[in-house]
């Protein structure tokens, strides 16, 4: 691993220094899961897509600068350093995208990805359905082949920014005789305006809808929106899992940032001795995380993948954010979580990270059996 980076990585990084310091909303932007909040995160990603800093790995045709994996680490060090919003967009840049540029075709990639980069066209990801979230191959929702496309029918859950979100992608059951659940899928994008969807959106612990369910009911959805080969959605999708648990859900950049963040409330409040072991460990973790990623990217480099180290990645980010948030919140005092603060806002946010992504207790038994070796257990 070569934490040595280039001069061209360190010029990116200051340029991104000097313009979200001149930027970044001097308060905090509201909630992003508000249809207020929505529609000012969505104005902040305009305003990055501007100036070519919404996406900065991505080609140039596309809204990116083109800048390469570690020059994008460095970006989000200092976009996080600098306390710039929360990215509504997060759903589509992270995971549809890289899909698009690994399966999707040049027509979908110059379609989709230039409305997606300028937030003009927010997207939602719809893969959990009522009985198929860690064991998504169960799904039941159906892709029915016709004319010019494809039909729709069923319910997705927990679809995250779908309240206000404009589109969706996600996978469907196209051939229910196939011989093995994970056979026979297809991955679909879709308009969540279209005759036939019904969004009902489901309030977090603070009533905010962070999530929504989706009703479909022979949702038209023409060919050009099947990301690579019907019956092969399921191989597809596993390549978007592995980026969601690995490098770009949560990047180190966000954690370092938060840790500093908590040195600076611990010393404010008077260095409370009773959980400097706990702070310390929070900058330990943000550290440890951060060296982590950086030896996955160099890997990733050099010509390797995203394997199931990722699900190492998952486990540790999980339950690192929560353990972070509720160090905070003891700083705060017993008013901490009814306090309207980022930390109380992202200790809710926090408590659902080992659900969403794949359930630790999934990710665990992909480490016991691929990584460890061990017998299949209680699958």
């Amino acid at each position: 691993m070569d934490l040595q980076h280039s001069p061209e990585d360190e010029a990116l990084r200051a340029e991104a220094r000097d313009w979200l310091a001149a930027h970044v909303p001097e308060r905090p932007l509201p909630s992003l899961e508000t249809r207020e909040g929505f529609a000012a995160h969505r104005a902040w990603e305009a305003r990055l897509h501007a100036d070519r800093w919404s996406v900065v790995s991505w080609p140039r045709e596309y809204g990116g600068r083109g800048a390469g994996l570690f020059a994008w680490l460095l970006f989000e060090q200092e976009y996080y350093a600098a306390g710039a919003p929360g990215r509504v967009s997060q759903n589509g840049i992270n995971l549809l995208a890289p899909t698009l540029f690994d399966h999707g075709t040049e027509e979908q990639r110059a379609r989709v990805l230039p409305p997606m980069a300028s937030g003009e066209v927010v997207w939602a990801q719809a893969w959990s359905e009522p009985e198929a979230g860690s064991d998504l191959a169960s799904l039941r929702s159906r892709a029915v082949p016709t004319e010019g496309g494809w039909l729709l029918n069923g319910q997705k859950t927990w679809s995250s920014r779908a309240a206000f979100a404009d589109r969706a992608f996600g996978i469907f059951r196209s051939d229910p005789r196939a011989d093995r659940p994970h056979q026979g899928l297809t991955y679909l994008m879709f308009d969540l305006s279209a005759p036939g969807v019904t969004v009902r959106p489901v309030g977090r612990l603070d009533g905010k809808p962070a999530f929504a369910e989706l009703f479909l009911d022979d949702v038209f959805v023409p060919d050009e929106d099947v990301i690579g080969e019907p019956g092969r959605g399921w191989r597809i999708a596993m390549s978007s899992t592995g980026n969601e648990r690995g490098l770009t859900l949560r990047s180190p950049g966000r954690f370092l940032a938060a840790a500093d963040r908590l040195v600076r409330q611990w010393r404010e409040g008077g260095e409370d001795r009773g959980v400097r072991d706990r702070v310390a460990d929070a900058v330990i973790g943000a550290r440890a995380y951060e060296l982590f990623t950086w030896a996955g990217a160099s890997r990733f480099a050099q010509g390797g993948s995203i394997g199931t180290e990722s699900s190492l990645n998952k486990v540790f980010w999980s339950q690192y954010d929560i353990a972070l948030h509720e160090t905070a919140l003891d700083l705060l005092g017993e008013d901490g979580e009814l306090s309207d603060t980022a930390w109380a806002e992202g200790h809710l946010f926090s408590l659902a990270g080992p659900i969403y992504a794949g359930t630790n207790e999934i990710q665990r038994d992909i480490i016991a059996e691929r990584l460890l070796g061990l017998p299949k257990g209680r699958r």
